[in-house]
């Protein structure tokens, strides 16, 4: 069974652009690449959130990765990327196969960023479907992948 997906950077800043206009900005925090495959539910988007908001990869007072994104203040900029579900097992070419069909993603991308805005995260987005540039600074660097 597949599962909602997501690759976690913890930055020390991020932002998405399209066509030159900034759509989406935050300071310290996580910047989330979320794929969406066939069978994903609304509530495996929750549980994706859920995850993201207390993942516990943030220093605490020790150096330790003890504290989460909603223990720092931190912001989330959550960027919809189907690439994720992207199948290099065969060939040169990827195969998008088992990436959901925008009409079928976008919602619940969508949900994933109203959970983490009720979990109380200060959350913003790139554009569903536009030709999006990512600028970050991945702070450790630390890059996690979540699958729910």
């Amino acid at each position: 069974m597949e599962t909602v997906r997501a690759v976690v950077q913890r930055v020390r800043r991020a932002r998405v652009t399209v066509d030159g206009e900034e759509v989406g900005a935050i300071g310290p925090g996580l910047c989330v690449l979320v794929g969406v495959t066939h069978d994903d539910t609304e509530a495996e988007a929750r549980k994706l959130a859920g995850r993201v908001w207390g993942l516990r990869i943030f220093d605490d007072d020790a150096g330790v990765m003890n504290r989460s994104a909603a223990d720092v203040g931190g912001e989330v900029l959550v960027i919809s990327q189907f690439t994720l579900y992207g199948d290099t097992s065969r060939g040169r070419r990827p195969s998008w196969i088992a990436a959901a069909r925008p009409e079928a993603a976008e919602p619940l991308v969508d949900e994933v960023v109203r959970a983490l805005q009720e979990l109380g995260a200060p959350v913003a987005t790139g554009r569903f479907r536009a030709d999006m540039q990512v600028d970050l600074v991945n702070d450790g660097p630390v890059t996690l992948i979540l699958e729910t």
